[in-house]
């Protein structure tokens, strides 16, 4: 064994002589004077390469970024290594420069938020320590602070409930996952069979997927108006569906518009007929956080498990997923024996088991970021900048109101996303104009402007349209910084 304090008094055969960096191990006693200095390499080369892109993405398009790439960083595995400072400045300054920023409040196209600084060096110490948690001797401390996270989050979610949980995920799509998987396994205890699952046609892609994957039949859609589902219709399809188990997923936060669903209204529908509800608030569970705001979502806590994202209105590194239950014995049926991690008599002996909380074996401590953000604003602090953001998004939508060459999809906006269209558009056939949409928005991406997404949507005449989607998750940008962009789009020429 090596002696406790022994340092090695050089690389390994085979690495750079003169850069024992590149070998230099990140735990330890003796790794964090070697992450600082390489640490302090990758932060000049980030700050490099956001001075030379300019903007919220490169210009170029695919193929002038991958060229870019290509050139900076080719070939990625060479005969002789080039060193840590070289490597990680050279590859760190290109990704930057070919990145699409959403610290930059025209990156405003999808739910991709900027990370708060303390959650990414909160990330940084979880990489460095490297736990990982399928067992506790991997992850002592980490196991602990996971379930203070996980407890406070549950309670955020059923505040005054007995015995909720909630489990850390990958994201909305594995916390839609398990909760399909935890429905059908609840049925089949029953001797019920597989659960129908019903959801609306605003959905997300991910609960047709899950029901694909965990072998039941593909979702029942729903009827949407004005993009949210409608509790008649709800009525309807459950008279339909012959009886038995069933499991409605409504959506708090729609991907294209950030539409919320009449969540009281469908909890007493689907519990007239004794069907179970399922939230996907992967958008908009940080709701929760404001008291102001926190309304919006009322009816949630009737929901037997709940989907939430804190790297979308949470402002954590991807991944920050949660997935809440109202009953914590309800997730029994995750618990897997291996004996090399949680054998029994470990068990027996007061050695928590985890291959019980997540899909996964191997996973990363996203708890220690989620817990350091937390802790460092608190629920008021965490409040205030949801609020910001849904107020940032408001005054954009008065200003796309007050354009006279813009136009907004009618009706209110959802959470923090605004729909809008150059009123050139309107002007054309409505094929024509869809096209100029999609045109604008590449354009924007081509040039490196602004980073827009695409969303189609009924207009006031009952037709669908394509519209330019702005979802604003940057928690200081201002309605100014958005003015030249909102020029541009009204006047473009091409």
């Amino acid at each position: 064994m090596t002696p406790r304090g022994h340092r090695p008094k050089g690389p390994p055969a085979g690495c750079r002589p003169d850069d024992p960096l590149a070998a230099a191990v990140a735990g330890g006693a003796h790794g964090p004077p070697a992450v600082r200095a390489l640490t302090e390499v990758v932060l000049d080369a980030l700050a490099d390469g956001s001075a030379a892109r300019g903007g919220p993405l490169p210009s170029g398009g695919p193929a002038g970024v991958a060229e870019r790439v290509r050139a900076a960083c080719a070939p990625v595995l060479p005969e002789a290594g080039v060193g840590a400072r070289a490597a990680l400045h050279g590859l760190v300054r290109a990704v930057a420069e070919g990145a699409a920023d959403p610290g930059d409040p025209a990156c405003a196209a999808h739910l991709h938020c900027p990370p708060l600084a303390v959650a990414a060096a909160a990330d940084l110490a979880a990489a460095v320590l490297n736990p990982s948690l399928d067992s506790w001797d991997q992850a002592p401390s980490a196991t602990a602070l996971e379930e203070l996270t996980t407890a406070a989050l549950a309670a955020l979610v059923y505040p005054g409930a007995a015995g909720p949980d909630a489990l850390v995920t990958s994201g909305g799509t594995e916390s839609n996952l398990v909760a399909l998987l935890l429905a059908r396994e609840r049925a089949a205890a029953r001797g019920a069979g597989a659960p129908r699952v019903l959801c609306g046609t605003n959905a997300h892609h991910s609960v047709g997927r899950a029901a694909w994957l965990l072998g039941l039949a593909a979702p029942v859609p729903v009827g949407c108006r004005a993009g949210r589902m409608v509790p008649e219709a709800l009525d309807r399809a459950l008279r339909g569906a012959g009886g038995g188990p069933a499991l409605v997923v409504a959506t708090a936060g729609t991907t294209d518009e950030g539409l919320i669903d009449p969540l009281p209204e469908i909890a007493r529908v689907a519990a007239a007929h004794g069907a179970e509800l399922h939230v996907d608030a992967a958008y908009g569970g940080p709701l929760l956080f404001s008291e102001r705001l926190a309304g919006r979502l009322r009816g949630i806590e009737s929901a037997v498990s709940v989907a939430l994202d804190l790297h979308k209105l949470g402002w954590q590194p991807v991944a920050a997923g949660v997935l809440a239950v109202a009953d914590g014995g309800s997730l029994r049926p995750l618990s897997l024996r291996a004996d090399y991690l949680n054998a029994e008599d470990d068990t027996e002996a007061g050695l928590p088991d985890l291959l019980g909380r997540s899909l996964h074996t191997s996973r990363r401590p996203d708890a220690l970021k989620i817990a350091a953000t937390f802790r460092a604003l608190g629920r008021a602090g965490l409040g205030a900048l949801v609020e910001h953001c849904v107020d940032t998004a408001e005054r954009f939508a008065e200003c796309v109101d007050a354009h006279p060459a813009l136009r907004r999809r009618p009706g209110a906006i959802g959470i923090s996303t605004v729909l809008f269209r150059p009123a050139a558009a309107d002007a054309l056939p409505r094929a024509e104009g869809d096209a100029l949409v999609a045109e604008i928005r590449r354009e924007l991406l081509y040039r490196g402007r602004a980073v827009l997404g695409r969303a189609v949507a009924e207009d006031a005449d009952g037709l669908p349209r394509r519209w330019l989607k702005a979802t604003l998750l940057h928690p200081q940008a201002v309605p100014g910084d958005f003015a030249p962009l909102l020029d541009r789009i009204a006047g473009w020429g091409g």
